[in-house]
């Protein structure tokens, strides 16, 4: 199996401690964190090959950002030093009632100002087998959407397998231009993989009965939501997650993978929460593995190691998923009890 390649931004996240408020307290916890490099630290953990491309400013915080993936394992021989930045997100942590609060300065940072041209795809792509991005990455300026589609054509020209995260943010972009942008990178994907709105939000398609704020999955209605999606964009793979959320510390969890003919729901887990976010990306590396490891998973158990993978995501801080392929195996393989290992 040839190296991952995953490509977007990573930020610095500055959090109050524990369940404070933002500002709450005159000391923020600094980590970095970021959807496709979420994805290449799950998957270094996992003991595969994986780069992350991405661009950064040439100076201390940059490199920062860098080490902190080295420390991981993940390949940062392909990051751009330049611009001007890093971008930043606040990230208020929700509880009971009270839901998390993100918010983004990200505007102007390196890797939104970096464009089609600047991204040697053939040097990336020698010895890879699969391309990994998101739409939060297309989100972040139109130079850099085409930057994601020079890529894709480029992994496609070399037989790359490419799967996205839809991961549609309300706040980086309309929904109106996100889903004529998404349209057009969808045609290059295989694996499609996306949230119980995603779809609705950019493309129309919605589960009937499903109430998301109520707390309500029709989890049957995302059957023909994964049809219609395989049927519109010619996907090989569609994976949504299903989430019930009856408060911000409580969640059922669960994931649908529907392979062209069939469709395999996992395991719903109930979730007490420490930290949600990164749970999403948890859940394609987990997919990406799986589905990359030929022989080794079918439909039904490919869905369930990602479920898992971001089952227990949501028990570890920060954005990046500190689990091992172990850890992972020992919940797919039903222990779920939590107890101590000694």
């Amino acid at each position: 199996m040839g190296k991952i390649v995953t490509f977007g931004e990573i930020m610095l996240r500055l959090s109050p401690e524990g369940y404070n408020r933002l500002f709450q307290e005159n000391r923020m916890v600094a980590t970095f964190g970021g959807a496709e490099a979420n994805v290449a630290v799950s998957l270094s953990n996992y003991g595969r090959d994986v780069t992350f491309v991405t661009k950064v400013p040439d100076n201390e915080i940059g490199e920062a950002a860098i080490k902190e993936l080295r420390s991981f394992g993940v390949d940062t021989s392909n990051v751009l030093k330049g611009g001007e930045r890093l971008g930043i997100y606040y990230m208020e942590k929700g509880a009971a009632q009270r839901g998390s609060l993100c918010i983004y300065d990200r505007k102007y940072s390196a890797i939104s100002c970096a464009g089609a041209g600047e991204f040697d795809w053939d040097k990336i792509f020698d010895g890879a087998s699969w391309f990994h991005f998101t739409g939060i990455t297309a989100a972040l300026s139109p130079e850099l959407s085409n930057a994601c589609e020079e890529a894709c054509r480029a992994a496609k020209e070399r037989g790359i397998t490419i799967s996205c995260d839809l991961n549609y943010r309300s706040k980086l972009w309309e929904r109106e231009t996100a889903g004529a942008v998404m349209s057009r990178l969808c045609s290059y994907v295989d694996v499609c993989i996306g949230n119980e709105e995603d779809a609705k939000d950019l493309f129309g398609i919605e589960s009937e009965g499903s109430d998301i704020t109520g707390g309500k999955l029709n989890s049957e209605g995302y059957k023909e939501v994964a049809k219609k999606l395989s049927e519109r964009f010619g996907f090989r793979y569609v994976a949504i997650t299903l989430r019930t959320s009856y408060s911000a510390s409580i969640n059922d969890f669960a994931g649908l993978l529907y392979d062209g003919k069939t469709f395999a729901f996992s395991k719903e887990h109930h979730i007490q929460i420490v930290d949600r976010v990164g749970g999403g990306d948890a859940f394609a590396a987990g997919l990406i593995y799986a589905l990359s490891e030929t022989g080794t998973f079918d439909t039904q158990s490919a869905v369930e190691f990602a479920t898992c993978a971001a089952a227990l995501k949501h028990s570890v801080e920060g954005d990046f998923n500190r689990v091992t392929l172990k850890e992972v195996l020992k919940l797919s393989g039903g222990d779920s009890s939590g107890r101590i290992s000694r």
